[in-house]
């Protein structure tokens, strides 16, 4: 089967390959960029920054959009989504295939789609609220919340300080934290595209990200956090899954607490997957050589289908 494709012409669409952490997403990217003479994006909102190599598992070939904000940059989704939309469209017109990777799901939908994202707050509005939920607590800033967006005060914990207070600065800019309807990739994309679902058994998924947690203390994230930590970061990178653990604590906590912290994130990943539509599955517990001929295979069949783009 894999002996009949083409494996040097490139697609006429953008394939997206979408998976929980230690899925492989990397290595399955990077086969099928291999084969259709492409390159992989990356969609992940913490390999976008340099000086976390190991943390956040940056791939080691040349990848797009990985390491380039220092992590002092206050990043977001609509800086990102432009950076994304001018690498995409900069392959296409080399006739190339963009293969967009990762495992951050807004940010994958932000590479395909022209999203409707919340305006940015003006400069010093974040911290007057940031004041105003400290001087409040939880649970009256949530009620404040309440009384001028009921819809996003109901999708969020009093205790998520972070969303509580952007969900206050956009009442002030007269948007909301709550999208007006359910939207989530529903929206057409830019141009032609597939998306592929990297689907591991849970037993096998816990055990390569515990022995991935493993291998990032054999390669020094230890310093490599408190290095991080110890100079200039945004609110925005201190985030990186695991962090403040991983500088903090003592190697076997910090080696259980990051390996809990990523057992959930991927629980998170696989809903994510459930709402993504026209995701193609993929059996990903084999060789990524194997899943990547697939993927081409499969790819290759769909582009005779009618185009998902925007007319």
């Amino acid at each position: 089967m894999a002996g009949s494709l083409d494996l040097h012409s490139p697609l006429r669409s953008v394939l997206a390959i979408f998976g929980p952490t230690a899925a492989g997403k990397t290595a399955v990217a990077e086969a099928v960029a291999a084969r259709l003479e492409g390159e992989v994006v990356s969609a992940d909102s913490m390999q976008v920054y340099r000086g976390l190599p190991i943390l956040t598992a940056q791939p080691e070939q040349p990848t797009r959009l990985v390491a380039v904000w220092p992590l002092s940059h206050e990043g977001s989704v609509a800086e990102y989504a432009g950076l994304a939309h001018r690498e995409i469209d900069a392959l296409l017109a080399e006739g190339r295939t963009a293969v967009v990777a990762g495992g951050t799901g807004l940010y994958l939908r932000a590479a395909l789609a022209e999203l409707e994202l919340p305006p940015a707050p003006a400069a010093g509005q974040r911290e007057r609220w940031e004041r105003l939920y400290d001087r409040l607590g939880p649970e009256r800033a949530h009620a404040a919340l309440a009384e001028r967006d009921p819809g996003a005060a109901a999708r969020l914990h009093p205790n998520d300080r972070r969303r509580v207070v952007r969900a206050l600065e956009l009442t002030e800019l007269g948007s909301s934290l709550r999208p007006a309807t359910d939207r989530l990739w529903r929206e057409e994309t830019r141009h032609p595209t597939l998306i592929f679902g990297l689907e591991v058994p849970r037993d096998v998924l816990a055990a390569r990200i515990a022995r991935r947690a493993e291998s990032m203390f054999e390669a020094g994230v230890a310093e490599e956090a408190r290095t991080a930590l110890a100079g200039a970061i945004s609110p925005t990178a201190v985030r990186a899954l695991g962090l403040r653990e991983v500088a903090e604590l003592p190697r076997d906590e910090a080696l259980a607490a990051l390996t809990a912290r990523t057992r959930r994130y991927a629980a998170y990943q696989r809903k994510w997957m459930r709402r993504i539509s026209g995701l193609v599955s993929v059996n990903a517990d084999r060789p990524s050589g194997e899943i990547a001929d697939e993927i081409v295979q499969v790819a290759r069949t769909r582009e005779r289908l009618p185009a998902r783009q925007a007319g």
